[in-house]
């Protein structure tokens, strides 16, 4: 599955005030481990084979891009997994979430902890063992950025602005080192996260980024009907699928920035579609439960 080199291709959409946008498909990379979670994974099963371990255990949401990822990985190289999700509510509601059934047909063991074990990444003893592989919450370690490095290639030189969503942070990492020294990283936030920048710095050793904050909509898994809406008429002009948790905050700032003529950057604008599409059937389901508008562009 990792083995070769990855490319993906680059779609232009739409020049708006004379800023010219390119959105770079990674999640067009691989079925089903898209986007940065491919480039995130590639070294480090590349290192659980190399090294001959014999389970990967790592930890996530019920929605969460990451163990849907990490399951369809292990299953391709038939190495076991293990997912420690958040709430031990979902011991019993599995079939609530499309991503929790995902990750069990992929054959990844579930475990469900409180969210206070959650939150001090707790692993019960009884689930411990001398050849564990452990990834941590959304997958971002040196080898995590090292693959992330690789996104940018000679291709993209043209470019001199990059732009990119942040969870954990790996990810912008990656296209920090990987760039050259005329371009300019910039990370739209999925979240509130006061220490974020702290943790970028320590795996870079560049100037050429900043983060763009002010698109969070509230926090990490929040979306308004402002930006459903957005999504879908971008999906309706663009016929490209963003997701409400990362992609879609992006576009939505990139739009409204260059909309209130407050883009202070580069003209040459390469947006990076990192994925997450897998999380969209369990977000309208979740959607139509509460009364909330819909995306148009995925079966519930």
């Amino acid at each position: 599955m990792f083995g070769t080199s990855v490319f993906s291709e680059n779609q232009f959409i739409d020049t708006l005030n004379g800023i010219r946008l390119t959105v770079k498909r990674e999640d067009a990379v691989h079925p089903q481990v898209s986007g940065n979670k491919f480039r995130k994974l590639q070294y480090n099963f590349l290192h659980l084979q190399e090294h001959s371990l014999g389970q990967v255990l790592t930890f996530g949401g019920a929605f969460s891009n990451h163990l849907a990822a990490v399951a369809a990985a292990g299953a391709d190289y038939g190495i076991p997994t293990l997912g420690l999700v958040r709430g031990e509510e979902w011991q019993g509601k599995v079939s609530e979430s499309p991503t929790l059934l995902f990750c069990r047909s992929k054959g990844m063991q579930l475990h469900f902890l409180t969210r206070a074990e959650y939150k001090e990444k707790r692993i019960p003893s009884v689930l411990k063992s001398s050849k564990q592989y452990v990834l941590p919450e959304g997958g971002t370690n040196a080898l995590a950025v090292k693959g992330c490095t690789e996104i940018l290639g000679p291709t993209e030189e043209a470019f001199d602005t990059i732009c990119s969503c942040v969870g954990t942070g790996g990810t912008l990492a990656g296209l920090i080192e990987g760039s050259t020294a005329q371009q300019y990283i910039l990370g739209f936030p999925a979240l509130k996260h006061s220490d974020l920048e702290t943790d970028i710095r320590q795996w870079i050793s560049k100037e050429n980024w900043e983060l763009v904050r002010g698109y969070e909509f509230g926090g990490y898994a929040k979306a308004s009907n402002e930006l459903i809406g957005f999504m879908n008429t971008f999906y309706k002009k663009y016929g490209i699928p963003l997701d409400p948790i990362y992609t879609g905050k992006m576009l939505f700032g990139i739009f409204d920035l260059i909309k209130k003529e407050q883009w202070q950057w580069g003209t040459k604008v390469l947006i990076i579609h990192s994925g997450g599409l897998q999380g969209l059937a369990g977000f309208n389901q979740r959607n139509q439960q509460k009364g909330l508008p819909l995306l148009n562009y995925s079966s519930v």
